[in-house]
């Protein structure tokens, strides 16, 4: 599935994408936009995800494109607030592409581990998220090939 024009009231695309679908590579091949990558381990967890929120809130229409956290929390929350967003994550099948994205980027044995763990429970979890688009990567697909 090809996305195209799918932008928030202010035209901004907000996108929620899964670790490993290539968000990095994104923004590298999209100089021509302005590109916020919204990282949610930098916000106060003490206040967070409504501080969060108003940090997306507060850029929408001054970027062209968000990248949001997936965390469950942070979808929820963009709905119950009515953000428009677009969820990309991989198909459950490719879970061991996934996981050598994951080795080949360098991530810690611990970050590999959690998500090898909890593949199918957060895999299910994105394919019963409500409240937005969704689109599913299949082999060899990433972010680019869909925005």
């Amino acid at each position: 599935m090809k996305l195209k024009n799918y932008k928030d009231y202010r035209n901004t695309l907000i996108v929620s994408a899964f670790p490993g679908c290539g968000k990095s590579h994104y923004f590298r091949e999209n100089k021509d936009k302005i590109i916020l990558d919204s990282d949610s381990s930098k916000f106060d967890k003490s206040d967070f995800p409504r501080n969060y929120i108003q940090h997306i809130r507060e850029n929408i229409g001054k970027v062209d494109v968000i990248m949001v956290s997936s965390h469950k929390e942070v979808r929820d929350a963009l709905v119950q607030n009515g953000i428009q967003f677009i969820l990309v994550y991989p198909d459950s099948s490719i879970k061991e592409e996934y996981i050598k994205r994951y080795i080949d980027r360098g991530n810690t044995g611990a970050f590999i581990d959690l998500l090898t763990k909890n593949w199918d429970l957060w895999i299910g979890e994105l394919d019963n998220q409500i409240g937005c688009q969704k689109i599913k990567l299949k082999q060899g697909e990433y972010l680019s090939d869909v925005l």
